[in-house]
């Protein structure tokens, strides 16, 4: 006899982080509450992790102040662990920031704008900035000429600082850049510019020859040298004539000696 094919558990819980939940209280404690989310792990709900309806931004202190049994609730999962879910009473941010990284394309609402850019919500902590520099290819005097309150729009993410917990965001990024347009060509103008443009490519002169340009050196090294040549002449003829009086004194002298 075949052995029949064994089919998956349909009973083993599809939990997931922020996995959203309607659940019923089962249990109180001073530690926190159990919840049935409708799986097989139990929920968990921790103290710190309840919100007073009444009061969401008031750290409970006492349970039964704001739970009791047969309560129903919205919770979300926190935490998936081998023997329990942790539930929390606080909505999940859509992004963590360990979620967050350089060129994420994401979509947000603009929620402040200022002189030096917009504040976008993204679903993370805080909001993120784009710079007045990053809304357009186009030069932005003020961001109010791109965006205001409200507006939906698509950024991508330039840079994430966590220890700062800034977000720098960009729309330009995700646009395309314009064309830009090739520079007209320049044409004669007519009238008398173009007479003047004809006139002066009659009076071009060809280019010379190699020749020719040997021979310019040549003349213009004579001619930076021609003062030092006529120097040169002068102290010549000064010496020969120096030493011509020299030999007619000496040859006075030793005729005189001979008388």
């Amino acid at each position: 006899m075949d052995n029949p094919i064994e089919t998956p558990s349909t009973n083993e819980p599809k939990l997931k982080p922020k996995q959203k939940y309607e659940g019923k209280v089962m249990k109180t404690s001073l530690q926190g509450a159990i919840v049935d989310i409708g799986e097989n792990l139990p929920g968990f709900l921790h103290i710190s992790q309840v919100v007073d309806s009444g009061n969401p931004n008031a750290a409970v202190i006492n349970l039964e102040d704001v739970l009791k049994v047969g309560d129903t609730l919205t919770v979300w999962v926190k935490r998936i662990l081998k023997d329990r879910v942790e539930l929390t009473m606080k909505e999940p941010l859509g992004l963590e920031w360990r979620e967050i990284k350089p060129d994420m394309a994401l979509h947000g609402k603009v929620v402040r704008v200022e002189n030096f850019g917009a504040f976008v919500e993204i679903g993370a902590e805080r909001p993120g900035l784009v710079h007045v520099s990053e809304l357009s290819h186009n030069y932005v005097r003020v961001p109010s000429e791109v965006v205001k309150v409200g507006d939906e729009v698509d950024v991508k993410v330039l840079e994430v600082d966590k220890r700062k917990k800034q977000i720098k965001l960009s729309m330009k990024a995700l646009q395309d850049e314009p064309e830009v347009e090739a520079p007209p060509k320049k044409t004669a103008r007519k009238g008398k510019a173009k007479k003047e443009v004809v006139e002066e490519e009659e009076t071009d002169f060809p280019d010379p020859t190699y020749m020719e340009i040997a021979m310019r050196k040549a003349m213009d090294r004579a001619e930076k040298r021609k003062p030092e040549i006529t120097n040169r002449i002068k102290r010549a003829k000064m010496i020969t004539e120096t030493e011509a009086d020299e030999i007619y004194e000496r040859t006075l002298k030793a005729k005189g000696e001979q008388e």
